[in-house]
C-alpha cells in the first residue's frame, strides 16, 4: 500500500499542473512552427514597435548591413544605384526640381518622385560622399515649397502627385537623421498634407473604385507610404483613417484578383509592371506593418509566367499587347527579385533580372524612359536575395507553347537568345478586360462591391482581337503598333467594308472597342461593354504550332458576320502560315475585308511573284515576306504605307501593309503565308469546300499539304493535318478551359478579417508614443497629436490628466507599465474614428457607397475593441507580437521570457528527480522539502507566465 500512496502525489501535483504548462508548451511548438515555415515570407512583423526612422522597409539596426552588402553580395545592383546617383551629382541642374510652381507643374512630373528615392538609398548606402546629401536636402527642399505637385494640365489626375508622395515619403524615412529639426518638421506636415488630399481624393475619383487599374496600386501604395511615415510621427488618428480607407481599396481588389487565374494583367506586359511596381510594395508593406500576407495568392504563384512567357528573344523586348511600348514601363528587374525572394525561391527570378540588365538597350527602341529608368533601384537592392544563385527555369532553351487563359493571348518561343531558327509567336483573342473582369461584371459576381464596368476601366486595351505578332529568328517581322489611336487597323486585325454603319473610317467598320476622338477604348456601355474574341485552340505538334482564335463577337452584329476564324499554323520556325475564314449569314450588307500587318520601324515594300502580290521588309540583307491569295485563287494588290500618330503620343506611327480581299456568301477564305530568309517558297495555291480548305507549299526544302477544317459542324475530329514530305502531323480537336472561377467565398470576411490588423497597431504605437514623450518636454504637443481629430473641447482636459498622471507616476517610480496606461486612460480614439469617418465618407462619397449598402452597414461595425461581427461572423482578436528591434518595454518582456524558459526547465528537472531518485526515499521530511521547492518554483512559474501574458510578449 505503502508503494502506491508514495506514487500518487506526483501523479496527482502533474495532472494539477497540466492545464498551466499546456500553454507553455503550445507556444514552444507553435514558436518552432513558425521557424520553419514562415509565412510573411521572411518579412518581420514589427507590430507597432517603431523606434525612429528609417522604419518603412528596413530599421537602423540594418543600415549597416546594407552598407556591407554594398560591397559584397550587392555590389552589382550597388554600382548602378551609385551610376545613376553620380549622374545626378554630375548634373544637378538637369535633375532638381524647379524652384518655380509654374515650371514645377508645367508638365508631368512623376520623375522628381521616382528619382527622389534612388538619390535617398545612395545617401544612405553612401553617406560620405560629398555633395549626396546638400542634394537630396535641397532636392526635398524644392518639393517641400510646392503649392501643389499636380500637374497644370491634368489637374484631375493624382499620379504624378503619387509618384512625388512615395518620392518624398521614402526619402524622409530613409534620411530622417540627417534632416535638421525644422527640416523634420516642415517636411513631415508637407507629407501629411498631401496624404490628406490624396485620403480625400481616394474618396471621389476613380481610382477608388476601379480596381485592377494601374491608377490604383499607383495611388493607394502613395497613400500608404505617406501614411505610415505620418504614423511613425505620431500623427494616429489621422493615419489610422487613411490606413483604414487604403487597405479597404486595396484588399478588394486582391480578392478580385483571384479571380484572374493565369497571373496575367489585362492592361498589357508594360502597363502591368506599372501595376506591379506598387503592388509589390503594397505586398510587402502591409505583412511588414500590418501582418498581412499575400504571398500565397493564387495569381501570384502564377505571375512570373506573365513575366517570362512575354519576353522576346534577346531579352529586350515584350509583347506589345495593350498601351505598351517595347518593353517594360517600371522595372521589371525589382518585381522579378521580388517574386524570387517571397515567392518562388528558386533562382529563376534572379537569371530573369540578369538577363534583362546584361541585355538591356541603352540607345534607340527599346531605351527606358528618364523619368522611369531608376525608380525601382532602392526596393530591387532591398528585396533581392543573393543566397537564390540566378537559375533559368527547367524548359530553358527550347520553344515552349503558353496559354494565357484569363487574358486571351497564346505566346510561343519566349525568352531566348537571338538566333537562327528561334522564333516568337503571340496571339490575342479574348475578353474585354480579360475573363476574370469580363465574367465579374456579366455574370454580377461580388454584388456588394462592383457593379459593371463602372468599377473596372479598360480604356489601356486594344481592339485586337484575332491579332498576332511574328518575329522569326527573334527579328520583329510583324509587331504591334504599340501606344497609339484606339483604331482596329492599327493591330493586325481586320476591318469590314459597310457602307450604312456609323464609323471612324466609312465605309469600313473596325471591332466594337475602336475610339474615333479619344485616346481611351470604348467599353464602358452598348455593345462594346460586351465585345470578346476566343481562343479555340492552342497546341504543338512534332515541331509545329496550331492556334486558332474567333472573333465575330468583336464586331457589329449589323454586319451579319456569322464566324470570323482566324487560324495560325507555324510549319517551320522561319514559315508562319495564317488562315481567315468568314462565314456571313444571309441579307448582310458586308461585302469586303481589310486586313492589316505592321512593323514599327521598318518600311514595308510591294512585290509581285507568279501574280500572287506581297510585301517585304529589309533587315540589313536579310528580307522578311509575306504573300496572300483567296480560295479562288485571287490575290489582291497591297497598299503599303507609313502612318503617322497624332500629337500627344510618345511614337511617330508605325508602317503596314494594307490587303483588301472581297467576300463571298456564304463562305470566304484568305491565307497569308510569312517567311523569313532561310525560306524560298517556290509555288503557293489553294482551294477549299464547305468544311475544309486545302493549301499547298513547295518550299526550298519541303513540300507542305494543309488540310483546315474551318466548319463549325464536321464530321473529323481535327482541327487540321499536316503533311509533311511523308510525314503526318495531326491537330486533333481538345476543348480549351475556359470556365470562369467561383467567387472567393465569404469575400466581404476577407477583407474585414485583414482590416483587423490595423487597430492592434495602432494601438501599440500609441503606447510607444505616450511612452518615448514620459520624459520629454514635448509630452503636451505629442499627446495633442494622438488627440488631434477628437472632440477639441474635451482635448485639453484629457491631455491635462494625463499629464499628472505622467507626474505622479514618475514620482513613484513606476514606469514600466506607464505608457499603456496612459493609453488606457485615453477615449477609444479609434473606435471613435471609425464611426464619424463612415459617416463622412458616405456623406461626401455617396455615389461610392449607394451602389453598396452592405458594405457601409459592415465597414460600420468594425469598432469593438475586442471583436466585430461582420454578417454574423466573430472576429478574432488580433494579438502583437515583438520584433527584435524592440526596446524599452520590449527589453523587460524579452527578460521576463527568458526567466520563463529558465524556470520551466528548472520545474521539470525538478520534477523529473521525484519521479526518477526520491520516490524510494524512506525519509518524509526530504520528499516534503523537495515538494515545498517544487511549490514555490511553481508559483514563479505562474507569476512569470501571467506577466509574460499580461505584456503581451
Amino acid at each position: 500500500m505503502r508503494t502506491h500512496t508514495r506514487g500518487a502525489p506526483p501523479v496527482f501535483f502533474i495532472s494539477l499542473l497540466w492545464p498551466l504548462l499546456t500553454p507553455l508548451l503550445l507556444v514552444v511548438v507553435v514558436e518552432g512552427a513558425a521557424a520553419e515555415a514562415d509565412p510573411g515570407g521572411g518579412i518581420p512583423f514589427m507590430g507597432g514597435n517603431y523606434f525612429g526612422h528609417p522604419m518603412l522597409y528596413f530599421n537602423r539596426d540594418e543600415v549597416e548591413e546594407m552598407q556591407n552588402a554594398a560591397t559584397g553580395t550587392h555590389r552589382d545592383l550597388a554600382a548602378r544605384i551609385r551610376e545613376a546617383a553620380e549622374t545626378m551629382l554630375e548634373s544637378p541642374a538637369e535633375y532638381l526640381p524647379p524652384w518655380n510652381p509654374a515650371q514645377f507643374s508645367a508638365r508631368w512630373n512623376e520623375l522628381y518622385g521616382n528619382n527622389l528615392a534612388l538619390l535617398s538609398m545612395f545617401c544612405l548606402l553612401y553617406p560620405h560622399r560629398v555633395g549626396a546629401l546638400d542634394l537630396a536636402k535641397e532636392y526635398m527642399e524644392r518639393m517641400a515649397v510646392q503649392p501643389s505637385w499636380l500637374v497644370k494640365d491634368s489637374p484631375w489626375d493624382e499620379v504624378p502627385v503619387a509618384h512625388s508622395l512615395v518620392g518624398f515619403a521614402t526619402a524622409y524615412d530613409f534620411l530622417y537623421e540627417y534632416l535638421n529639426k525644422d527640416q523634420q518638421e516642415r517636411f513631415i506636415q508637407v507629407i501629411g498634407n498631401v496624404t490628406r488630399e490624396m485620403y480625400e481624393k481616394s474618396m471621389k475619383r476613380a481610382w477608388g473604385f476601379q480596381y485592377l487599374h494601374n491608377h490604383q496600386p499607383t495611388n493607394c501604395v502613395a497613400l500608404l507610404t505617406g501614411t505610415l511615415v505620418y504614423m511613425a510621427q505620431g500623427y494616429l488618428q489621422e493615419a489610422y483613417t487613411w490606413t483604414t480607407q487604403v487597405l479597404t481599396i486595396m484588399e478588394k481588389s486582391l480578392v478580385l484578383l483571384h479571380d484572374v487565374t493565369d497571373g496575367s494583367l489585362y492592361e498589357g506586359v508594360a502597363y502591368g509592371t506599372y501595376s506591379t511596381r506598387s503592388l509589390f510594395q503594397y505586398m510587402f508593406l502591409v505583412q511588414r506593418h500590418f501582418s498581412i500576407n499575400h504571398f500565397e495568392h493564387p495569381w501570384l504563384l502564377k505571375h512570373f509566367a506573365f513575366m517570362y512567357r512575354t519576353v522576346l528573344p534577346g531579352f529586350q523586348r515584350s509583347v506589345g499587347i495593350a498601351d505598351s511600348n517595347y518593353n517594360w514601363f517600371y522595372g521589371p528587374e525589382s518585381q522579378l527579385v521580388f517574386l524570387d525572394r517571397y515567392v518562388l525561391r528558386n533562382g529563376s527570378g534572379n537569371w530573369l533580372a540578369e538577363q534583362i540588365i546584361q541585355h538591356r538597350v541603352t540607345e534607340g527602341p527599346g531605351k527606358p524612359s528618364k523619368g522611369q529608368r531608376w525608380c525601382t533601384l532602392h526596393t530591387e537592392f532591398i528585396w533581392y536575395d543573393p543566397s537564390l544563385s540566378p537559375k533559368p527555369p527547367l524548359d530553358y532553351g527550347t520553344s515552349q507553347l503558353h496559354y494565357f487563359e484569363d487574358w486571351g493571348v497564346v505566346t510561343y518561343g519566349s525568352a531566348l537568345p537571338v538566333d537562327i531558327n528561334l522564333t516568337f509567336l503571340s496571339f490575342k483573342s479574348g475578353k474585354l478586360g480579360g475573363r476574370g473582369i469580363f465574367d465579374i461584371i456579366h455574370m454580377k459576381k461580388y454584388k456588394a462591391w462592383t457593379k459593371g464596368w463602372r468599377n473596372f476601366n479598360s480604356g489601356h486595351e486594344h481592339p485586337d482581337q484575332n491579332t498576332f505578332t511574328f518575329a522569326p529568328n527573334g527579328f520583329p517581322f510583324i509587331t504591334e503598333a504599340l501606344y497609339g489611336p484606339k483604331y482596329t487597323w492599327l493591330n493586325n486585325a481586320a476591318l469590314f467594308y459597310s457602307g450604312h454603319l456609323n464609323s471612324c473610317f466609312q465605309p469600313w467598320t473596325g471591332q466594337l472597342t475602336e475610339s474615333c476622338d479619344s485616346k481611351w477604348s470604348k467599353y464602358k456601355t452598348g455593345l462594346a461593354a460586351d465585345a470578346q474574341g476566343r481562343v479555340e485552340a492552342a497546341m504543338e505538334r512534332q515541331g509545329m504550332v496550331f492556334i486558332r482564335g474567333e472573333g465575330h463577337s468583336a464586331y457589329s452584329p449589323e454586319l451579319k458576320i456569322r464566324i470570323f476564324q482566324r487560324n495560325l499554323l507555324l510549319l517551320h520556325p522561319q514559315l508562319l502560315l495564317v488562315v481567315d475564314h468568314i462565314h456571313l449569314d444571309p441579307h448582310g450588307s458586308t461585302k469586303a475585308m481589310s486586313t492589316f500587318f505592321h512593323n514599327m520601324e521598318l518600311p514595308f515594300q510591294s512585290t509581285t511573284i507568279d501574280g500572287v502580290h506581297g510585301a517585304f521588309v529589309s533587315h540589313g540583307r536579310d528580307k522578311y515576306k509575306i504573300f496572300w491569295m483567296d480560295d479562288t485563287g485571287f490575290s489582291s494588290e497591297g497598299v503599303t504605307n507609313f502612318f503617322s500618330y497624332p500629337t500627344g503620343y510618345t511614337f511617330n506611327g508605325s508602317n503596314y501593309v494594307n490587303v483588301t480581299m472581297p467576300l463571298r456568301y456564304p463562305k470566304t477564305r484568305v491565307a497569308y503565308i510569312l517567311f523569313g530568309p532561310g525560306i524560298d517558297v517556290q509555288s503557293f495555291s489553294m482551294h477549299g469546300d464547305k468544311q475544309r480548305v486545302n493549301i499547298y507549299l513547295v518550299t526550298n526544302d519541303n513540300t507542305y499539304t494543309v488540310y483546315l477544317l474551318t466548319s463549325e459542324v464536321t464530321n473529323k475530329p481535327i482541327f487540321a493535318l499536316v503533311l509533311l514530305n511523308n510525314q503526318k502531323i495531326v491537330f486533333e480537336k481538345a476543348a480549351l478551359k475556359d470556365s470562369s472561377p467561383e467567387e472567393v467565398e465569404e469575400y466581404a470576411n476577407v477583407l474585414y478579417d485583414n482590416l483587423q490588423h490595423v487597430k492592434p497597431v495602432f494601438q501599440q504605437v500609441e503606447r510607444h508614443v505616450l511612452s518615448k514623450a514620459l520624459n520629454a518636454a514635448s509630452f503636451r504637443k505629442i499627446a495633442a497629436r494622438l488627440l488631434n481629430s477628437s472632440d477639441k473641447k474635451k482635448t485639453e482636459e484629457v491631455i491635462e490628466k494625463m499629464f499628472a498622471k505622467t507626474q505622479s507616476k514618475t514620482q513613484d517610480g513606476d514606469m514600466v507599465n506607464l505608457g499603456e496606461k496612459l493609453s488606457e486612460s485615453l477615449p477609444d480614439i479609434f473606435a471613435q474614428i471609425e464611426v464619424t469617418e463612415e459617416k463622412k465618407r458616405q456623406k461626401t462619397s455617396g455615389h461610392i457607397y449607394e451602389d453598396s449598402q452592405e458594405e457601409g452597414k459592415a465597414s460600420s461595425q468594425v469598432s469593438d475593441r475586442k471583436g466585430a461581427f461582420v454578417n454574423g461572423r466573430k472576429y478574432k482578436e488580433v494579438h502583437m507580437v515583438t520584433t527584435e528591434w524592440s526596446r524599452g518595454m520590449s527589453d523587460t518582456v524579452s527578460l521576463v521570457r527568458m526567466f520563463l524558459l529558465l524556470n520551466t526547465a528548472i520545474f521539470f528537472l525538478l520534477l523529473g528527480v521525484i519521479l526518477t531518485r526520491f520516490l524510494k526515499c524512506r525519509t518524509l521530511n526530504r520528499q516534503r522539502v523537495l515538494y515545498t521547492v517544487l511549490l514555490v518554483d511553481c508559483s514563479v512559474l505562474v507569476y512569470l507566465y501571467s506577466s509574460c501574458s499580461h505584456t503581451q510578449c
